[in-house]
C-alpha cells in the first residue's frame, strides 16, 4: 500500500493521476496547504520540504518502505516500481520523456504558478509581474504547441509521464489568462488526455 501525501494543486494531481494510471494501491492523506504548518509529521518526514505530493511506499526496494518527495521523482519512481510504458525502456524515447518531463519541471510548473498566483491571488496589482509572467507562459505554450503539432504527445508518438506532469498545469488555463483556441494542438492533446478515466480520477483527488 501507499500512502500519498497530497491536495489539490497541480502538483498533487500529477502523483494521485500516476497511481490511477498504474493501478497501484494507496491511501490519500490530505494535507491542507492553505492552513501552513505545523503539519503532521508523518508527512514532514516523507517530505522535509514540506511540500506536495510525497508518497510512501510500504513496499519499497528489498519489501523495505520508502519515502519518495518531488512530483516529478514520485512519477519516475512509479514508473520504475511497475516497470511501465509511461516511462518508456528504449533509450531514446525514455530520454525523450525525460527532456519533456524536465521542461515541465523546470518551465511550465513554476512559471505557470508565478502567473496564476500574481493574476489571481497577488495582494497587491502588481502589473510588471503579470506582464512578465504571462507572456513567460505564452511562450511556454508556444513552445508546446509547435511540439504537438508535429507529434501527438510531448515525448512523441506515446502518452508518457511527461504528459502526466503537465497536463494538471494546462487544467487551469483560465486562470493563467490564456484560451486554448489559440492553441489549437495543445487544445486536441488536452482534450485527448483529458478523456481517459484514470485521468479523471486522478483529477478528483483529494
Amino acid at each position: 500500500m501507499i500512502d500519498l501525501y497530497t491536495w489539490a494543486t497541480p502538483n498533487g494531481w500529477k502523483a494521485s493521476i500516476m497511481l490511477e494510471e498504474t493501478g497501484l494501491d494507496y491511501r490519500v492523506r490530505a494535507v491542507d496547504i492553505r492552513a501552513g504548518p505545523p503539519y503532521e509529521p508523518a508527512f514532514v518526514a516523507a517530505s522535509p520540504a514540506a511540500k506536495i505530493p510525497a508518497i510512501v511506499d510500504g513496499d519499497g526496494p528489498g519489501g523495505a518502505p520508502l519515502a519518495v518527495f518531488e512530483s516529478s521523482a514520485v512519477l519516475v519512481y512509479l514508473a520504475e516500481k511497475t516497470a511501465s510504458s509511461l516511462l518508456p525502456a528504449q533509450p531514446r524515447r525514455r530520454h525523450a520523456a525525460m527532456q519533456w518531463l524536465m521542461f515541465t519541471t523546470g518551465g511550465v510548473g513554476p512559471l505557470f504558478a508565478q502567473a496564476f498566483h500574481f493574476l489571481n491571488n497577488a495582494a497587491e496589482d502588481v502589473a510588471y509581474a503579470k506582464t512578465r509572467y504571462l507572456n513567460e507562459t505564452r511562450r511556454l505554450y508556444g513552445v508546446m504547441e509547435r511540439r504537438l503539432g508535429a507529434v501527438p504527445f510531448l515525448a512523441g508518438q506515446t502518452y508518457t509521464i511527461a504528459d502526466i506532469a503537465t497536463f494538471p498545469h494546462i487544467a487551469r488555463h483560465p486562470r493563467h489568462g490564456v484560451d486554448l483556441a489559440d492553441f489549437v494542438h495543445v487544445r486536441r492533446w488536452y482534450d485527448t488526455i483529458g478523456a481517459r478515466p484514470q485521468v479523471g480520477k486522478g483529477m478528483a483527488v483529494p
